[in-house]
């Protein structure tokens, strides 16, 4: 009887609001559907919805990213019409390449059931028509190792719904969403080397659920923070296709989107602040707008039940591919164009340009009106203390300072390159591993740019993510250098100049100095007796007179 009423449910679009051109295999009916949104899919679940479906239609090829660390496979769904296996098939198509993944954190679950969900309905349903204008790349089960760890009380706020979910960290123990830079995880090395870098998706999204405030939106969003990078791509997400979805879902669904966000109560009621995260390219999505590229963060509400976050996740999901379907080209040239930029700035501000390199939050200049959220009342408590209580009446404020830019506070000359001595091959292998562009030198020549000395080098006593988190104070010299045969050149004239930059800038907030890259050399030198000059080269210009040779390496 159960098995017929949710075959019903399905039939007329239960949570995914398809209307479907035929009737669901039982193959094909997900986990929480069949649990009354009790449970969620295990990756075994995961792959079974994935074989199964693959046999059903012409338009789905089933690849992978790589190996999590316990071994598992990490499927990557390509959905195409005509059908594309490649990316050398993909680019020659002319189509945009939208990419989005579930289950960074194998706690948040809803992007993993609302993944699979779309691709039936792209696949069976009615939803064919988005493979009209683009290629999708899906990886619902990001986080494979994770995902099977279920336990009860794992996510609090998500109110027990459903019973059990996986656990945050991959199975190194590391937080795959702050992995983006210093790439310690097979699943980060898979995501750029095997999806960014070989497939090139225009719009990548990635879909997690909230933590815990108690607002009253079902989905809050967020675009790339790219403060060091091109302007464009943020500037489109953000002012233009996040609040045309935000219209469509209120219209469509009847669902309140709106910017994420977190305040804090101890700052008093009414709200007055609500503050977005923080702008690091460790975060997934944050790292793509240094790459030139558009990315959207999407979390769902953690204190709605299990199937309205699905419902909320499939239908931004949903409106997001839309979009994407309909303005491909348009995006396309901006992320073009933001390329572009960034290497003409390079090649004609070269020692003259400055970007930011650490940067603090900052409200914005618009403040946030009609904002919703649960209402709070004061309690008096015996001592006369007063205690705020959280009700269930949902209110609206205005005036709420939204706290969702950042602003510079230290800045660094860009430079045409940078030299990296032949001996820390280390560094060399995780800018190449990110999709830089690195040669060798063939001989000596003597350069002109400038050197950080660094006067003090601070390291966290307690860890994070494994490291001890490291920053370097100082100062930059102009300086003349003679650089080795053997060394690597980064001309920074290259797609990928502004994350090179924030990787290799010693003063970087998110930079190789802040993994500790640069530890062993530093304290080799003696940084905590001593000025140490930090051993990347930035040079301003190349010899117009002889060229050095380089090769590929």
């Amino acid at each position: 009887m159960k098995k017929l009423f949710f075959s019903f449910l399905l039939g007329v679009g239960f949570c995914a609001n398809a209307q479907t051109k035929q009737a669901f295999t039982d193959d094909l009916i997900l986990t929480p559907e069949r649990s009354n949104f009790d449970k969620t899919s295990t990756y075994g679940d995961v792959m079974n919805f994935i074989n199964a479906i693959k046999t059903k239609s012409p338009f789905i090829q089933v690849s992978t990213i790589g190996k999590s660390p316990m071994g598992k496979e990490i499927p990557l769904v390509i959905l195409a019409n005509p059908s594309v296996s490649t990316p050398e098939q993909a680019k020659a198509s002319g189509k945009m390449v939208t990419y989005i993944q579930g289950n960074i954190h194998a706690g948040e679950v809803e992007g993993k059931e609302a993944v699979m969900m779309m691709i039936r309905d792209i696949l069976l349903g009615s939803k064919a028509n988005l493979l009209d204008n683009q290629i999708i790349l899906f990886v619902p089960i990001y986080n494979s190792d994770g995902n099977d760890k279920m336990a009860k009380g794992l996510r609090p706020s998500q109110e027990n719904s459903p019973s059990e979910t996986g656990e945050r960290e991959n199975g190194q123990g590391l937080d795959l969403n702050r992995d983006a830079m210093k790439m310690e995880t097979p699943e980060t090395q898979g995501l750029i080397q095997n999806v960014v870098t070989a497939w090139d998706p225009q719009m990548s999204v990635d879909l997690h659920t909230t933590n815990g405030t108690w607002h009253a939106y079902s989905l809050t969003w967020a675009p790339s923070y790219l403060y060091a990078g091109e302007p464009a791509t943020y500037n489109y997400t953000n002012g233009v296709m996040l609040p045309a979805i935000t219209k469509k879902v209120k219209e469509n669904y009847d669902l309140f989107f709106g910017p994420y966000g977190d305040y804090s109560t101890r700052e008093g009621w009414p709200v007055k602040n609500f503050y977005t995260y923080n702008h690091h390219p460790r975060y997934i999505v944050n790292q793509f707008g240094l790459r030139n590229r558009m990315a959207i963060l999407s979390e769902a509400f953690a204190h709605e039940r299990f199937y309205q976050r699905i419902h909320s996740t499939y239908a931004f999901v949903f409106e997001i591919l839309d979009y994407c379907n309909q303005h491909g080209k348009e995006i396309i040239q901006i992320n073009h164009d933001a390329e572009t930029a960034a290497i003409k700035n390079v090649v004609d501000n070269a020692g003259k340009a400055k970007k930011g390199v650490r940067y603090k939050m900052v409200p914005t200049a618009d403040k946030l009106n009609h904002f919703r959220t649960y209402d709070y009342n004061y309690f008096t408590k015996p001592d006369g203390s007063k205690q705020l209580l959280k009700t269930g009446k949902i209110v609206t404020y205005d005036d709420v300072t939204y706290f969702g830019e950042f602003k510079d506070t230290v800045q660094s000359t860009v430079p045409r390159g940078y030299i990296i001595p032949a001996a820390m091959q280390n560094i060399v292998e995780l800018l190449k591993k990110q999709g830089a562009k690195v040669e060798v030198l063939e001989k000596d020549e003597k350069l002109s740019g400038e050197v950080f000395m660094v006067e003090k080098f601070n390291r966290a006593t307690r860890k994070f993510e494994g490291h001890n988190m490291a920053s370097a104070e100082g100062k930059f010299e102009a300086a003349t250098r003679t650089v080795h045969k053997g060394d690597f050149k980064v001309d920074l004239a290259q797609p990928l100049a502004n994350l090179i930059f924030y990787l290799l800038e010693p003063q970087s907030d998110d930079g190789l100095v802040n993994w500790n890259f640069f530890d062993a050399y530093l304290d080799q030198n003696g940084v905590n007796t001593k000025v140490v000059e930090f051993p990347v080269f930035k040079y301003f210009s190349w010899p117009v007179a002889e060229k050095v040779k380089a090769k590929k390496k």
